[in-house]
């Protein structure tokens, strides 16, 4: 089995890599391995400087930092998902006062750094216009601009990327622009686009540490509150291991509930059809049409 970009190992390759992944899995040991060695050997590892984890007003203070960190996210994700759907569908449009918009609006935001427009949002628009956002709405505003912007291009993407064939069988089906894009070419572009839309996602909720900026109390906001203090001995190393430990795991529960999205879309629904076995079958059925009418003229 071969493919235009991979062609299938033979017993040499398979063996070349094979040693390969084994050098460099002992290489990426022993850089962890060293990393460990010299945190141990300068005292990083004594009692003291984690004694700061049992007292529960901090446990209740990194709680209550992860939950804040949560929520931003939350509202800025499904914000984004909506944003990019908006102006994808805007950027595909056929009228052009629609088309010129859209498009002017998500090359701007996806231009302007997210740090940047953060700052205009807390202090520039507070200032000017007098809406007085707060330091919350400032930052889950910033993440949606910004990362709503590239879910637009990567929605637009993933439906031009689709054979034109299968809008041009549906179309011949005498089906409306809007059944096209939903019954046919949302339903197929979704399964390609979905580890890029979680790619983003993770890109949202690590961006949410920009709102220590503003000081909006998040998980780095405390972090660095807690590695200040001196009467727990000035742990901010210990801290931001602690802090980037429920990074990894909150990254690694939100890549799992993809793939077990991937995973149920794949499953066929009783009753159901693939909707590229439906276009498929459509096209069999235009193209028999037409050489039976071909047929019946020659005759």
């Amino acid at each position: 089995m071969t493919s235009v970009l991979y062609d299938v190992p033979g017993p040499r390759a398979r063996v070349r890599n094979g040693l390969i992944g084994v050098i460099g899995t002992l290489v990426v040991l022993g850089i962890i391995g060293f990393v460990v060695y010299r945190l141990a050997a300068t005292g990083q590892f004594e009692p003291r400087l984690w004694e700061w984890l049992q007292f529960r007003a901090i446990q209740l203070l990194i709680v209550d930092a992860l939950l804040n960190t949560l929520s931003a996210f939350g509202v800025a994700a499904v914000l984004s998902l909506v944003f990019g759907a908006i102006f994808a569908a805007g950027r595909m449009s056929d009228h052009a006062w629609l088309r010129g918009p859209s498009t002017a609006i998500v090359e701007f935001f996806r231009a302007v750094p997210l740090l940047i427009l953060i700052f205009i949002l807390y202090f520039g628009v507070s200032q000017t216009l007098g809406l007085n956002l707060s330091t919350y709405w400032s930052l889950v505003l910033g993440l949606m601009l910004y990362n709503g912007s590239v879910l637009a291009e990567v929605f637009r993407a993933g439906v031009r990327a689709l054979p034109r064939g299968q809008s041009e069988a549906a179309y011949a089906l005498g089906l409306r622009k809007t059944q096209v894009m939903t019954n046919v070419l949302l339903p197929q572009s979704l399964r390609a686009m979905l580890p890029t839309i979680v790619s983003q996602l993770v890109v949202v909720l690590k961006d949410t540490a920009l709102g220590f900026i503003i000081l909006y109390p998040e998980l780095l906001y405390q972090a660095r509150y807690l590695g200040s203090q001196g009467q727990l001995g000035a742990p901010i190393l210990q801290v931001a291991i602690v802090i980037a430990v429920l990074y990894i795991l909150m990254c690694l529960l939100l890549s799992g509930l993809a793939q077990l999205l991937e995973k149920r879309s794949r499953r066929r629904r009783p009753g159901g059809a693939d909707p590229t076995e439906i276009v498929r079958e459509e096209e069999k059925v235009a193209a028999a049409q037409a050489q039976g009418g071909g047929a019946q003229v020659g005759g």
